[in-house]
């Protein structure tokens, strides 16, 4: 009985790093077999020692790290979304003798108000207790005051500080200038290695200090 269709019959077949494509067509009962080679493209793959042992080992630049916070004293920094690339960063400061005051943008209100100055603060009353308003000491000059005589200064480490406005990042550049021991650092972001810029080039202050210049 003949066959009303052509069967069709394919092998691929991978030798030395060529492809062979075996097709065999079904004919009069038997298979009539062709074959084809075709030259594969190589395909490789670069691994660094960074890969094996931690990028945050192997890059050396601590060195530029505490240079830039003496420089510009207040950084803009990029942390990679796994996290933990910070802390080597913070306990290098640690060393140096800074003490910390860690705070989250997304509490923290107006910068300017809650750093510098007598603010109010109304706790939860639950719906049943009185609304209470209390005043709070300057967070800053609070921690300042309380210092030892042997430390280098104050750095206020402030998280998730990509949702403050352009202003209040403004401010935070600005407050080392108001208070000589402050050191500032903000996470303004994640990218794919720990890098950071300064505050002022972020906050959009550096141009605004280039435009009077630029005029003349």
């Amino acid at each position: 009985m003949a066959m009303a269709s052509t069967s069709l019959l394919e092998l691929n077949l991978m030798s030395a790093g060529n492809r062979e494509k075996v097709v065999g067509i079904w004919k009069g009962g038997a298979y009539c077999v062709q074959s084809y080679k075709r030259k594969m493209g190589t395909t490789s793959i670069r691994c660094g020692i960074e890969d094996f042992i931690g990028g945050d080992l192997v890059r050396l630049d601590l060195g530029r790290w505490l240079s830039d916070v003496e420089e510009h004293k207040a950084l803009a920094i990029y942390t990679p979304h796994e996290g933990g690339y910070e802390g080597r960063y913070l306990t290098r400061l640690r060393y140096q003798g800074y003490h910390f005051l860690d705070l989250s943008a997304r509490g923290l209100g107006d910068p300017e108000s809650t750093l510098t100055k007598i603010h109010p603060v109304c706790p939860a009353h639950l719906g049943k207790q009185p609304i209470a308003r209390w005043n709070f000491p300057p967070e800053v000059d609070y921690r300042l005051s309380f210092l030892p005589p042997n430390a280098k200064g104050l750095v206020v480490w402030i998280i998730e500080a990509k949702v403050l406005s352009k202003s209040e990042l403004q401010f935070l550049a600005l407050l080392p200038s108001l208070r000589p021991k402050v050191r500032v650092i903000a996470e303004c972001g994640n990218w794919r290695k720990f890098m950071w810029k300064p505050l002022k080039e972020i906050a959009g202050l550096s141009a605004m200090e280039e435009a009077p210049s630029s005029l003349f």
